[in-house]
């Protein structure tokens, strides 16, 4: 009978969910669009950035100064004028302007230090950090070989032969599509299970489960199955069909790995998510806390930069965060295939925590209900 009570509380919280039309859209935007969004957006490096030069010198070695910012890094540049130069940085139209200066290539060549200018749009925060270091590198080198009357290669006394794996492409976006597959996964299983009985408890729902006979533990677990379910269905959809067929990003290792360490992560969000939902009193104190909970184990997880960067006592509180280990776990599985033998003490731990948490979670939830 308590499997049974289990099964059917499940199927009553798939059914609300159904109802809930702004959660569906929620759940197929997650993984979905937000996920091929954000895997379009990751990149870090300069792409596309646009320039705009200012030629008042008019020689060869301006010309070969503006022909040396191509793309991807940057757009073609557009020669304007002076005047036109604040104007169009006002405007927003360029994130960098470069003024080369009359007489530029004469005093050149007669061992002065001419100057260049560089305007750069410090709004565009990404851009200007890695252009400036672009431009002064292009400019430089473009000055040197022409002094030299020459391309000149140096030569080192070691050859560096760089071999690049698991992406051999260095494409950014096959990290930032796992990476926000992972952040859909600890964000829904949160707010699907705390929105359940937030919504329980504000169409007054929860004074009928408690007439009935099925004990905290009955109600809590259908809870769990139903809206983790949900989650793990829309993580394989979205493994599958956004990650592997739309973004093109290859899987080296066992997808049923994965689903085993995502299932583990999820058990520990939903119990998160039911023990805030047991902590707020409606849905915008719930939300509050959420955003509250999970930025800081998003940003700290080793998702958006490493763990190594962080400061040790960081990464001792974090360890006993359950996304902490499945990041590791799903780069691991994903990128560098790594297998059960590699990857068995974060499963170890992901149970542990989703343990502990669930057991946390279920003295609340009675003491909630009381």
């Amino acid at each position: 009978m308590r499997l049974a009570n289990i099964v059917h509380l499940g199927i009553k919280e798939l059914r609300g969910l159904g109802r809930n039309t702004m959660l569906l859209v929620l759940v197929l935007y997650a993984f979905s669009l937000s996920i091929y969004m954000g895997s379009k957006a990751m990149p870090e490096t300069l792409n596309r950035a646009p320039i705009a030069i200012v030629d008042e010198d008019q020689s060869a070695l301006s010309a070969r100064i503006t022909n040396a910012f191509y793309l991807p890094y940057f757009m073609p540049p557009r020669l304007i004028s002076q005047p036109e130069m604040d104007l169009r940085m006002d405007a927003g139209l360029d994130t960098f302007a470069l003024d080369i200066p009359p007489g530029f290539q004469r005093d050149l060549l007669a061992g002065r230090s001419p100057t260049i200018q560089l305007n750069v749009d410090a709004t565009r925060m990404s851009q200007a950090f890695s252009g400036g270091g672009y431009v002064q590198s292009i400019v430089s080198g473009e000055v040197e070989e022409f002094l030299a009357r020459h391309r000149t290669a140096g030569r080192l006394p070691v050859e560096l032969d760089l071999r690049a794996r698991f992406n051999p492409e260095l494409d950014e976006a096959w990290f930032g599509a796992i990476n926000e597959l992972i952040e859909a996964i600890t964000m829904l299983a949160v707010i699907l299970t705390g929105a359940a009985l937030i919504r329980e408890r504000e169409h007054g729902t929860v004074e009928h489960l408690l007439v009935m006979p099925v004990t905290a533990f009955e109600i809590m677990a259908g809870k769990i199955w139903s809206m983790g379910a949900v989650v793990l269905a829309a993580t394989a959809f979205s493994l599958f069909v956004v990650v592997e067929t739309l973004l093109a990003v290859p899987i080296e290792g066992s997808r049923a790995l994965f689903m085993l360490g995502a299932g583990l992560d999820i058990l520990a969000m939903t119990c998160l998510g039911l023990f805030l939902a047991t902590v707020a009193g409606s849905m915008p104190q719930f939300a509050l806390l959420t955003m509250m909970v999970l930025m800081p184990l998003q940003l700290l997880s080793g998702g958006v930069t490493p763990r190594e960067n962080m400061p040790e006592i960081i990464q001792a509180i974090m360890s006993a965060a359950p996304n902490t280990h499945f990041v590791i776990l799903s780069q691991a599985v994903l990128f560098r295939g790594a297998g059960l033998a590699v990857v068995w003490p974060q499963l170890a731990a992901l149970a542990v925590i989703s343990a502990t948490l669930f057991a946390f979670s279920l003295s609340r939830f009675r003491q909630f209900l009381r």
